[in-house]
């Protein structure tokens, strides 16, 4: 069983200098002396407040995956219609990758150096998330507002389409991160062969996303950010 770490600053300083670590050198490229002194402890005290290595990755894997599970279920709630669900999703998922790099990073890319049933846990935790994307692109292809007839792997294009939003997003970039979700909302629509208008998609204002992100991870949103961004997903730009 997991060893539950203690609470506190210290647990903070803790998970924040391994996000970083993880994120850059990997977890098997992270030594424990090495974490030690990125969180400004004693090796020794490390372990009170991560329990295992491996502890402290499944938990930040953990942690990350269900809070963008809770905030996913929570968009596709108010929408509307499959294609509005998927836009939500999309816009989300993009917001998170671009303000989290870091955190993201690690639970994309170090799934591999969990052992077996921490792995399964987490994959499980995944497979909810992306089910999510799933159900929206199933049930707008039964409904004739998706014509792809490809939607696994579309789907999986999409994924992988938003989550590079964590490798190149800048604040300081020609675009706000509003209008960079909008775009790649734009671009899912256009994947998924959208029937119909996409500027008739019922879209919730991006700053209710942005507002959901900055609240349940407890981030900064960048001003630009914030930049009034085009009105409808079927702008041209």
């Amino acid at each position: 069983m997991a060893r539950e770490h203690a609470p506190g600053p210290a647990a903070g300083q803790v998970r924040r200098a391994a996000v970083r670590l993880f994120a850059k050198k990997g977890f098997h490229g992270t030594g424990i002396r090495e974490l030690a002194d990125a969180a400004g402890l004693s090796s020794a005290s490390l372990y009170h407040y991560m329990g295992t290595k491996e502890d402290l990755l499944a938990g930040i894997m953990r942690d990350s995956l269900e809070r963008l599970l809770r905030t996913a279920a929570e968009v596709v709630e108010q929408a509307p219609s499959p294609p509005a669900r998927l836009g939500a999703l999309v816009q989300l998922h993009v917001l998170t990758h671009a303000l989290l790099p870091l955190e993201t990073s690690v639970v994309d890319n170090e799934i591999r150096a969990l052992s077996p049933a921490r792995r399964r846990e987490i994959v499980g935790l995944r497979d909810s998330y992306e089910r999510l994307w799933r159900t929206a692109i199933e049930d707008g292809c039964r409904g004739g507002q998706f014509r792809t007839t490809a939607p696994g792997v579309a789907r999986l294009a999409l994924l992988e389409m938003c989550s590079g939003v964590a490798r190149w997003y800048s604040p300081r970039g020609p675009l706000g991160l509003d209008e960079i979700a909008i775009r790649h909302a734009e671009i899912a629509f256009q994947v998924l062969q959208l029937d119909g208008d996409p500027t008739a998609v019922a879209l919730p204002d991006l700053a209710h996303y942005t507002a959901l992100v900055s609240r349940v991870w407890g981030v900064r949103v960048p001003t630009t950010a914030r930049r009034k961004a085009p009105m409808s997903v079927g702008s041209a730009g």
